[in-house]
């Protein structure tokens, strides 16, 4: 979504409650003033639908690139409803930043079709530190708070889908 005249911080739709749900935030140590602002955000804002404090695990990668097997960590070793990738890459001088950005993004979305597991991707991909801050509780809120919305809306959805299925067994891993 473009934030250009958006506030990343500001929710369209009431949150569902989080009170039962339980998330891992997995936040890349590269770029760290932005990440811990982004985590800061992502906390935030499942406290505030509800989700306590025992039900947000948070662990550390090196960089962007490590969110997916972080994430992949937390699907496999853990029992969380839904994984946030929290991470900061910024245009450099080289296709470095194409790679980075490349690899985390399919990563990410190929880990939540393999487990069966909402990832939110809090991941800001920008050309300069402002506006990384910019997206990290500055002028345009904070994408921790949309990555945390979005995992909260989409584990209500699964649960929802779970609930109305026949088989109604919840599946984590698909078959390959």
């Amino acid at each position: 979504m473009a934030t250009k005249n958006h506030n990343l911080s500001q929710i369209d739709t009431p949150l569902p409650s989080a009170a039962d749900m339980k998330f891992g935030i997995v936040v890349a140590e590269w770029n760290r003033e932005v990440t811990e602002a982004l985590l800061e955000g992502a906390v935030r804002t499942l406290r505030s639908a509800g989700c306590p404090d025992l039900n947000i695990l948070i662990k550390y990668v090196p960089g962007t690139f490590e969110l997916a097997l972080g994430a992949q960590f937390f699907a496999e070793y853990t029992d969380v409803d839904a994984v946030i990738a929290i991470g900061c890459v910024i245009q450099g001088d080289t296709r470095h930043f194409d790679f980075i950005c490349e690899g985390a993004t399919q990563g990410i979305t190929q880990l939540q079709i393999q487990w069966n597991m909402p990832i939110a991707f809090g991941v800001l991909t920008v050309n300069d530190m402002q506006q990384a801050l910019d997206r990290a509780g500055g002028k345009l809120g904070n994408k921790g708070d949309e990555a945390a919305a979005t995992a909260i809306h989409m584990v209500k959805l699964q649960n929802d889908m779970e609930a109305a299925s026949p088989n109604h067994e919840p599946d984590r891993r698909s078959i390959n």
